[in-house]
């Protein structure tokens, strides 16, 4: 199993090498230039070529980038152009609540979409099932942000339930939570709905039934956690997907959080912030799916058979 870990993070590697150097690509093929946020009204070309070489602008790209990775690599994601901060300040201050916003909404997404899943999966094909399936497939159309506006017009406006915007009570974090997760709980919904369906038609499954044993015991104890394999590995892909989605989703109310920072930063053309919030979502990703492919190993014993 260690092998296994270990392996899994060298594959991570050049996963991660050509992530960076998408990221810079992309970045720097963007139309428009930070300098012009730190001009002053009638700075002549003298005074962009001194603030130009102040940030290593001047050099090429191929130095740039080299001078941004091996930073990175050391734990310096550099200084902000237009903040003038260190980006690692900016991160540390925005991230906790990017978390915090991923986290519950996680948690919302996998407690009620496993509990959806299972009731349509008990009752198949009747109408609690077609009531389920319909519902959460309404959910999962629905774009973040005009989800997230609605639900602030209606418990935040019409009905005074819930703050409008900001991070400052719980409160403040339940609207946003219930828009992130709400994707995600229809996705889980419905795979652990085909997995469970799946999993009872298997030989143990009938074996268990001509032992006598209660069926509700058979469906929650051994047919749930047979099909939470591939629900397991969803939620791992979920883990970046979250904060990734979470960008419109802080706009919309108005979070401090990592989505807000890159689209302020995006709006500054200030490439070392937009740089360091992208590598952070891209790590995330990757962080996820490693997670999700060790505690699939370890659930499932012909994956670790075959792990040796």
């Amino acid at each position: 199993m260690l092998g296994y870990i270990f392996r899994r993070l060298l594959l991570l590697v050049p996963v991660f090498l050509a992530v960076s150097v998408v990221i810079f690509s992309i970045i720097h093929l963007i139309p428009g230039d930070p300098i012009d946020n730190l001009l002053k009204i009638g700075s002549g070309p003298e005074q962009r070529e001194i603030i130009t070489a102040r940030y290593g602008l001047d050099k090429p790209l191929v130095v740039q980038y080299w001078i941004w990775l091996s930073g990175v690599l050391q734990g310096d994601l550099g200084t902000a152009i237009v903040a003038r901060r260190p980006v690692a300040d900016l991160i540390a201050q925005a991230l906790p609540h990017s978390l915090t916003l991923g986290l519950c909404a996680l948690a919302f997404s996998t407690t009620f979409g496993i509990v959806l899943g299972v009731i349509a999966a008990l009752n198949r094909d009747k109408f609690a099932d077609q009531a389920i399936m319909g519902g959460v497939l309404l959910g999962s159309t629905m774009p973040g942000f005009w989800l997230g506006l609605l639900l602030i017009l209606v418990f935040s406006v019409w009905l005074g339930m819930f703050p409008v915007s900001g991070a400052r009570t719980w409160s403040a974090l339940v609207l946003p939570v219930v828009t992130v997760g709400l994707g995600g709980t229809a996705l889980v919904a419905r795979v652990t709905r085909v997995a469970m369906i799946e999993a009872a038609q298997r030989d143990f499954v009938m074996l268990l039934h001509a032992k006598g044993m209660r069926p509700l015991r058979i469906n929650l104890r051994h047919v749930l956690r047979h099909a939470l394999i591939p629900v397991v590995t969803i939620l791992s892909l979920r883990i970046g997907w979250i904060l990734g989605g979470a960008v419109t989703v802080e706009v919309v109310f108005a979070r401090p959080g990592l989505g807000t920072l890159l689209i302020k930063s995006l709006n500054q053309h200030d490439y070392p912030v937009v740089q360091a919030c992208l590598l952070i979502l891209a790590m995330a990703v990757m962080l996820g799916t490693l997670i999700g492919d060790v505690i699939q190993a370890a659930m499932d014993p012909r994956i670790r058979a075959a792990l040796g």
